[in-house]
């Protein structure tokens, strides 16, 4: 280990070098110009209105992928035209095998394994946001928000696109209005727009408007210009977002005896929704009241034995999506607000400086206590008003400065935290972010909800809800570097024991961390792999007061190769810890991850770990085992999607071969999708660890992202054997209705 950070520190100064001489070549500029049309333009999918004409085309000249800015295997050309209320994108897709064009009928975001062309939108150049705009060649929309390290595909907006499949390929046309965008309220606009088309067959193959240079992370900081719009507006727009549902309920009496008798609730109806106001294209203005935040799609079941920490999931409710690219990196976690009887907020953009304020008045409130081996879910009664805020300021070339305030007050309890954040950028593909904490918090004094001793750190201070009152705080650092065939990363965290956040699932606390990765990468040519990246990951953590908890160093190797397979393989060469103050040497294990879409009409997958794992209880022992998983997807046809999955855990004492658990979950979702805008659908689940199955059939119609009816049903049984078999535990019918209104 001492050798593996020695070698990391001589490879920095060796990168700082090299970057300091590393001069980047002049840049062409890329650019088209919109051109404006008088009459709004009916979509039809095959670009034989000649409106389009008026629009010099584009050609999309470049594979980026697999290979580097080589030409392009088939012809695409994009027209942009807009009028007074949409900008309007026509591509023809040129194609000399169209028989293998790949696409499928779909609900939206469930097209990105197809053919399709993506729109890539920053409307303000700063690159910390933009818009992308997909879709297939059935017309199938999908759209994502991208931040600097990812892509969001919960988030959605209003557009509209139709296409169509010919003898020579197929052509799109899409319409987005700019209400559905926030841009500078200026006379002029300069968006940085790129353009994509993705290819599947024998392997997956990108082509784009814009070279790309490997050594610059990103594509929208390499992106070109789209110019000449001028005099558009979306300000004094308003939306209302009302709906109604209805849902009868009942449960088992008792669930720990199954002959206590199965009583249905009277039907329960709900109405509320939501406004939004823009009186300005860089600014607005929601709110709810009584909001819906139910679940039309469970969460996939994860495997939680032998796990001391809170699991996580993914966020799907629309009102929280709203400005999560401002948030998306620090220790905010939305799904702590968990039942809000009312929430509002505003968010917009003032020359250099992005804002945003929210607040909800949650019901049930879901406390998460963080420690250093394990934290404590709480769940309550309880009412709690919460503040959100969020400013940011733009430096240019992704540098930034941040401040966050976040706040949950009870009647006699509270949690503050204050913190500041920071990207800098430098030397072309050098990044150094950072995020520090302060937090203030005063317990509950009630042991009734939480009553555990379990001690932050060596503060006299204990996990119980017995009224304490304290201060944390808290530091994350990061540098980076990206290019073409190095990748290097240095973290540092350091958090209190007694650093809180109610409003996030910050569960890890009372530490110091140090964490090295590195990645190296090769680009084969004309080969039956395309890419392979050779890694290396090693952290030391220590406790608050110095002594050393965990010691890992971890080798990887991942393969792209062709039929869109790809393969990653890494080792826990040293993975040394101290848990329940015994400490564990060589607990390692070897974890792989395979993946394959060979045909339009089968998707699999393969993941797991393997080797040695601590038994995590009060009296913790080596234990050896597995953690597998695998999924399925087939479509017999393109309306009709069926995935299977199947996890399993494992574990026996390393010593004595006594079993500890075995277990397994599986889980079966098939989808019918009769139209673009109507779906059937039904997952089936089954977990043997707590014996339980779950049944939840679908119907589902959307007119667009937000208008949208859906009836269904959610059971749950759980498998009592003997004379009582399985039993139904709780039963839901529900209906609601939801549509959007602009005025």
């Amino acid at each position: 280990m001492r050798l593996f950070f020695r070698f990391n520190i001589i490879l920095l100064l060796l990168l700082i070098f090299t970057s300091i001489a590393y001069s980047q070549s002049p840049k062409l500029s890329w650019e088209i110009n919109a051109v404006k049309i008088e009459k709004p333009l009916e979509l039809t999918g095959k670009m034989d209105n000649p409106v389009w004409l008026q629009s010099s085309p584009v050609e999309l000249n470049y594979e980026v992928t697999p290979g580097e800015n080589t030409p392009a295997p088939q012809k695409t050309f994009v027209r942009v035209l807009y009028d007074e209320k949409n900008i309007y994108f026509g591509f023809q897709c040129f194609d000399s095998n169209p028989e293998q064009i790949r696409a499928n009928i779909s609900d939206r975001d469930k097209m990105f394994q197809d053919d399709f062309v993506i729109i890539c939108l920053d409307t303000y150049g700063d690159f910390h946001r933009s818009y992308e705009f997909a879709v297939n060649p059935f017309g199938i929309q999908g759209d994502l928000g991208a931040i600097a390290d990812g892509e969001d595909s919960s988030l959605d907006w209003i557009w509209f696109a139709k296409s169509d499949v010919n003898k020579n390929g197929w052509t799109a046309e899409v319409a987005v209005p700019f209400s559905s965008l926030t841009f500078p309220n200026k006379e002029e606009q300069e968006w940085r727009l790129n353009l994509i088309r993705t290819i599947p067959r024998a392997t997956r193959v990108q082509v784009s408007w814009i070279p790309f240079d490997r050594n610059i992370q990103g594509i929208m900081t390499q992106a070109g210009f789209l110019r000449g719009l001028k005099n558009i507006n979306s300000s004094g727009s308003i939306e209302l977002l009302p709906y109604a549902m209805g849902q009868k309920s009942g449960s088992l009496a008792d669930t720990d005896n199954p002959a206590s008798g199965f009583n249905f609730k009277s039907t329960e109806t709900r109405i509320g929704g939501g406004i939004k106001y823009s009186p300005s294209p860089d600014f607005a203005i929601d709110a709810v009241i009584n909001p819906d935040f139910s679940q039309i799609e469970s969460d996939a079941a994860q495997i939680s034995v032998n796990t001391t920490f809170a699991l996580q999931y993914n966020e799907k409710r629309p009102f929280f999506l709203i400005g999560r690219e401002l948030l998306m990196n620090s220790m905010y976690y939305s799904r702590s607000i968990n039942d809000p009887l009312a929430a509002a907020r505003i968010n917009g953009k003032s020359g250099k400086l992005s804002y945003l304020y929210m607040n909800a008045l949650d019901r049930n409130t879901i406390f998460v206590i963080p420690g250093l081996e394990g934290s404590s879910t709480v769940g309550s009664k309880l009412q709690s008003f919460v503040n959100i805020g969020r400013l940011r300021y733009d430096l240019g070339d992704e540098s930034f400065l941040g401040a966050q305030f976040m706040s949950r007050n009870f009647s006699d309890a509270h949690n503050y935290v204050f913190g500041v954040d920071w990207n800098y950028k430098f030397w072309n593909n050098w990044y150094f972010a950072g995020e520090g904490f302060v937090s203030k918090t005063k317990e509950l004094n009630d042991t009734t909800l939480l009553d555990n001793s379990r001690e932050f750190g060596h503060t006299g201070i204990d996990a119980s809800f017995n009224g304490e009152e304290y201060w944390g705080n808290g530091i994350h650092l990061n540098l980076s570097h990206s290019s073409r065939s190095y990748g290097f990363s240095f973290t540092f965290n350091n958090f209190s024991p007694t650093y809180q956040t109610y409003n996030g699932l910050f569960d890890k606390t009372g530490y110091r961390g140090f964490y090295m990765n590195h990645s190296f990468s090769i680009y084969p040519v004309d080969f039956f792999i395309d890419y392979i990246s050779l890694g290396a990951h090693g952290n030391l953590e220590y406790d608050y007061y110095g002594s050393n908890i965990e010691k890992v160093l971890q080798p990887s190797l991942f393969i792209r190769l062709v039929g869109q397979t790809n393969v990653n393989f890494s080792y826990l060469l040293v993975n040394d810890e101290m848990f329940r103050g015994k400490w564990f040497n060589g607990i390692n294990r070897g974890s792989f991850n395979v993946n394959s879409r060979p045909l339009n009409s089968i998707n699999f997958s393969l993941y797991g770990s393997v080797g040695k794992f601590i038994y995590r209880t009060s009296n913790p022992e080596m234990g050896k085992g597995h953690n597998l998983g695998a999924d399925l997807t087939v479509r017999p046809t393109s309306q009709l999607n069926i995935t299977f999955s199947y996890a399993r855990a494992r574990l026996s004492s390393y010593e004595r071969g006594d079993l500890f658990y075995d277990g397994n979950i599986y889980r079966a979702v098939a989808v019918y999708q009769f139209t673009p805008e109507l779906f059937f659908r039904t997952i089936v689940q089954y977990d043997s660890f707590s014996k339980a199955y779950e049944l939840y059939p679908l119907v589902s119609y959307k007119l667009n992202a937000f208008t949208t009816f859906y009836a269904g049903a959610t059971s749950d049984y759980l498998n009592y054997e003997g004379v009582y078999g399985i039993k139904n535990v709780s039963q839901q019918y529900f209906i609601k209705v939801q549509y959007l209104l602009g005025i």
